[in-house]
């Protein structure tokens, strides 16, 4: 999510654990892994690169010198913070980003870098399409051919398995938008009511956009405008429902009676994929373009749908001549019609899902998978694929104090269903069998280190641990459900979460999954609502317990888990488990973010080289031989340095006896690859197969990309004056054509 669009509000109020609780307790048993840990211990953080527990007081980078001459090593030197109207990477041109900042080491050897912008906002996808420049004034049918606003999340599907590494096909999220650029040649948007022509122009910017790249002759990418996959997604393109949740009652709106479809994407942040080649965008920060001030249900004061106004005005433009079949009315969800099927109550109940896309085919709909639980996700990453065993999927929602989820298939893997480039398949139908049937569940995470995933199924039974008044009943029971009611849960998956005492974690952000170890990897980016030890807790929508419907966490104190109050800069977690249907799991801290201005203890000993704050995006870059690059990005532009991107590779980094796996002993490890412009997020990411490519997104840059009329600037040149900014992609390339960061 990015940080300009976060919602402040706190809207757990369980009182269940926190993980800042737990982790806390997990940091304090250092001085029992000093003396030892018990046969019992030690055989369940075996093989996790956990144990490696020594008396050594330097803490040592592996207790097995071998584990890490078989890792492979990072062959660039991090570069520097930096607080510039221009991307940065090794070699690119600032003597402060490619001197080495170890103290009289050379320059990097290995080859300086490029970085190019490629389909800025405003891009043409299509010949329909309106040129950039920089006084274009954007209208509906302008902005619904061209690339939408702010990229976040994305990946890349081969057309051909020949030319994967420089022919494929592109699919982008656009989180939300920047009325202040999109508007910049009127002096902004209208006062309410707003124009009908604000509202959908403003609706096409949200979205997701797919078109087909190719590098040229001169290793320049640029978008084929001619390309059959190339289309946008918007916030009003037609969606089917799917799962548990389709064709009940709680989705039945004036626009479709039965249930089974909406109109719709919105505030899609980060991304996944499928193993039969389909893309997963993911509805987070959706409840603010709605508005419901009556008739509200528990799930609506859960999940934060707001009262009185919504975030664009959106629901202002209804009434105008040219609306058509509700479009604008939808954003008001107060009843106003005699059943559900005469008003928009519960259009916000179409909205917090999965949404499953296959780029392949720009006639097919998108599908919402219900059944992969509704609130705001930030993501949707698969596990570990083993044939025979089910397909799992791992989702965080990303607010305070709030849940991991994990998602496991009824159906177990074929691998018959993997994606074939080129072939004519019927990939929603594979997602049908994959996703639509299975079971929900959410973490808990032990201060031993072990985790649990309790299951959110109707008939699961409310256990005492967890504190609650209605332990002994149903989940379907508790939340005042009819027995059964598997789309009550869906619908509200947060309390349900509550009820089953599942961990309230640090906002968790991205996810990622090392494909041979089954390890999952995932940000907890900040939580400015982490109290001191000893402080209460407080509860959202004025209630005393997350026992009660639509109530969650406000604040929550350290306690164990998570020893820094007021956590500012944020971790990564990493757990594993013994195969992808199993509901228990092992856990511990990668990494604990600090910078030097931020009050955070530096419980991962970070230095000049690698200091970040509030870690957002995340992928693990797969390189074969069991080796692979952990690459961590930020959210967080601070007075030290602008948004990043880090590297590290994971194999042979062992934790000791310290409190994360990255520590003083081996820190070095981690280093700074690029920075971003000022103002900006750096997110999304991935690499072509051959490695030599390596794509993020800049998103709401202060004063960036330099215009020089093209939609592929250097990403590394400065504007020399005022620009209208542009959130873009950015490839990253070597100089030499070789492999990124090897």
């Amino acid at each position: 999510m990015s940080e300009e669009i976060e919602d402040h509000r706190l809207l757990n109020d369980s009182e269940n654990e926190p993980f800042s609780s737990v982790l806390e307790r997990r940091v304090s048993r250092r001085s029992i892994m000093r003396g030892g840990l018990s046969v019992a211990a030690v055989s369940m953080l075996a093989g996790f690169g956990l144990t490696g527990c020594n008396d050594d007081d330097d803490d040592n980078v592996s207790t097995s010198d071998d584990d890490r001459a078989a890792a492979m090593m990072l062959a660039f030197e991090a570069i520097a913070g930096s607080k510039t109207d221009a991307v940065v990477v090794p070699g690119s041109g600032s003597a402060q980003a490619n001197a080495s900042l170890a103290a009289g080491a050379a320059a990097a050897t290995t080859g300086a870098y490029t970085a190019q912008v490629v389909m800025p906002w405003g891009t043409p996808i299509n010949n329909s399409g309106t040129a950039w420049r920089s006084d274009l004034a954007f209208t509906p049918e302008i902005q619904a051919n061209s690339v939408g606003m702010h990229h976040d999340g994305m990946h890349n599907f081969p057309i051909s398995e020949d030319t994967a590494s420089s022919n494929f096909i592109m699919a982008l999220n656009n989180e939300y938008i920047d009325q202040g650029a999109l508007w910049a040649t009127q002096g902004g948007p209208s006062d309410t009511p707003r124009p009908a022509d604000e509202s959908r122009t403003e609706i096409n910017a949200h979205g997701v956009t797919v078109v087909e790249l190719r590098r040229g002759d001169n290793r320049v990418w640029d978008v084929v405008r001619s390309s059959q996959y190339n289309r946008r997604i918007t916030s009003a393109t037609p969606c089917d429902l799917a799962g548990p949740v389709a064709g009940s009652s709680y989705v039945v709106t004036a626009y479709d009676n039965t249930g089974m479809s909406t109109r719709g994407t919105n505030n899609n942040c980060a991304n996944g994929y499928t193993p039969w080649g389909t893309y997963l965008t993911c509805e987070e920060n959706w409840p603010d373009i709605f508005r419901k001030d009556s008739g509200r249900e528990a799930d609506d004061d859960r999940l934060g749908i707001r009262s009185g106004d919504t975030r664009y005005d959106w629901d202002t433009s209804a009434g105008d001549e040219t609306e058509s079949n509700g479009e604008f009315a939808r954003f008001n969800a107060t009843p106003s019609g005699e059943t559900a099927a005469d008003d928009y109550r519960n259009e916000p109940r179409t909205f917090g899902y999965i949404v499953e896309i296959d780029p392949y085919d720009a006639t097919s709909r998108p599908v919402k998978r219900t059944a992969l639980g509704r609130f705001r996700h930030e993501g949707c990453w698969p596990g570990k694929l083993v044939a025979g065993e089910p397909v799992v999927f791992y989702s965080g929602h990303d607010s305070r104090n709030e849940y991991i989820y994990k998602f496991v298939s009824d159906a177990k893997w074929d691998p018959a269903d993997a994606n074939t480039a080129g072939a004519t398949t019927d990939r929603l139908a594979i997602g049908a069998k994959y996703m639509d049937k299975g079971t929900l569940y959410a973490a808990k995470f032990n201060a031993d280190g072990s985790g649990e995933w309790l299951e959110l199924e109707p008939d699961t039974i409310v256990p005492s641990s967890a504190g609650s008044a209605y332990a002994g009943m149903t989940l379907a029971s508790a939340l005042g459900l009819e027995a059964g009611d598997r789309a009550g849960i869906i619908i509200n998956t947060a309390d349900a979460a509550d009820l089953m005492g599942a961990t309230p974690m640090d906002r968790p952000e991205w996810g990622t999954v090392d494909p041979v170890s089954g390890e999952v990897y995932m940000t907890l980016t900040n939580n400015s609502q982490r109290t001191a030890q000893g402080t209460q807790p407080t509860y959202s929508n004025d209630g005393s317990s997350d026992d009660e419907p639509g109530v969650g966490f406000a604040t929550a104190p350290v306690n164990a888990a998570n020893p820094r109050a007021d956590n500012s800069d944020g971790q990564v977690i990493r757990w594993v488990e013994p195969s992808p249907g199993e509901t228990t799991f092992k856990w511990d801290i990668f990494v604990f973010g600090k910078v030097p201005t931020s009050e955070d203890k530096n419980l991962s000993s970070l230095s000049e080289q690698n200091f970040f704050s509030s870690c957002d995006g995340l992928w693990y870059d797969d390189r074969g031989d069991g080796n692979g690059i952990l690459w961590i990005e930020t959210d967080s532009g601070t007075e030290y340095t602008n948004d990043q991107v880090l590297a590290v590779v994971p194999q042979g980094l062992d934790k000791g006896n310290n409190d994360s796996v990255i520590h003083e002993g081996n820190q070095a490890q981690l280093k700074r690859f690029a920075v971003g412009p000022n103002g900006c997020e750096v997110t999304g990411i991935f690499a072509t197969p051959d490695k030599t490519a390596l794509f993020i997104n800049i998103q709401h840059p202060g004063n960036w990309p330099a215009d020089d009329g093209s939609n592929t600037p250097d990403a590394t040149v400065a504007p020399s004056g005022t620009v209208r900014p542009r959130a873009s992609t950015v490839v990253i390339q070597k100089a030499d054509g070789g492999q990124i960061a090897v």
